[in-house]
C-alpha cells in the first residue's frame, strides 16, 4: 500500500515516526499522524488545515491532545458516558496524578531506542486512507486522504479535530468544495459507507 502514497503522504507517515521517537513513545499513534500533518506546509491537507484555521490553532490542538493523554486516552464520549453514571474522570485523573505524578495515565511511554510499531488505531487510519482514495476513484493516496481518515476514525484525534471544526464533512468541503466530492457519488458530504 505504501507504494501508492504520494510524496506528501509518505512525508506525513515518516514524520509521524519522528514525532513518536521525539516523544519517546512506545508506538506510532493517530496523534503522531495528526502532528505530522500539521507540520506540512504544502499539499492538499495543508490547504484544508489552513482554510479550517487549524494551523493557527495548533497550540490549542496540541493542548487538547495532551489533555486527552492525561485522561488515559478516553474520548469525550467515554468521559460523558462515565459522567452519566456518576464517575468524574477529571477528579480521578487529579487523584492519580497527585499520587503518581502528572501524566501518570499517559499510556504508551517507553524507555530507550528502537523501532516503534504502529498502533492498531494508526493502522486503521492508514487502511481508511486507502478506502477513501478508492471511494473517490483516486489512483494514489495523498495527505488529504490521511486527514479525512483521521476525522472518520472514531477516537481522541477525531474528537479533538471536531472540537476545532475539522469533521469529515468540513474537511471534505475544504478539499473538494460543495460539489460531489465525498467519494460515494451522492454529494451529501457524509462518510462513504464502508469507509
Amino acid at each position: 500500500m505504501f507504494e501508492r502514497f504520494t510524496k506528501s503522504a509518505r512525508a506525513t507517515v515518516t514524520g509521524a515516526v519522528t514525532h513518536a521517537e521525539r516523544a519517546d513513545a512506545e508506538s506510532v499513534t493517530e496523534e503522531h499522524l495528526l502532528l505530522a500533518l500539521l507540520d506540512q506546509h504544502s499539499g492538499r491537507a495543508s490547504f484544508a488545515i489552513a482554510s479550517l484555521g487549524l494551523a493557527d490553532r495548533r497550540a490549542a490542538v496540541e493542548a487538547d491532545l495532551v489533555t486527552a493523554r492525561r485522561r488515559g486516552g478516553l474520548t469525550r464520549a467515554d468521559t460523558d458516558a462515565l459522567a452519566d453514571i456518576g464517575i468524574d474522570v477529571a477528579e480521578i485523573v487529579a487523584r492519580v496524578e497527585e499520587i503518581h505524578g502528572e501524566g501518570a495515565l499517559d499510556r504508551g511511554r517507553r524507555r530507550g531506542p528502537g523501532r516503534r510499531p504502529f498502533t492498531r488505531g494508526s493502522k486503521d487510519v492508514l487502511t481508511k486512507t486507502l478506502r477513501i482514495a478508492v471511494g473517490r476513484g483516486d489512483r494514489f493516496i495523498g495527505d488529504e486522504h490521511l486527514l479525512l481518515a483521521l476525522t472518520a476514525c472514531p477516537g481522541v484525534v477525531a474528537d479533538v479535530l471536531a472540537v476545532h471544526g475539522a469533521t469529515y464533512e468540513t474537511v471534505n468541503r475544504a478539499l473538494y468544495g460543495d460539489g460531489d466530492g465525498d467519494g460515494d457519488g451522492d454529494g451529501d458530504g457524509t462518510v462513504p459507507s464502508g469507509v
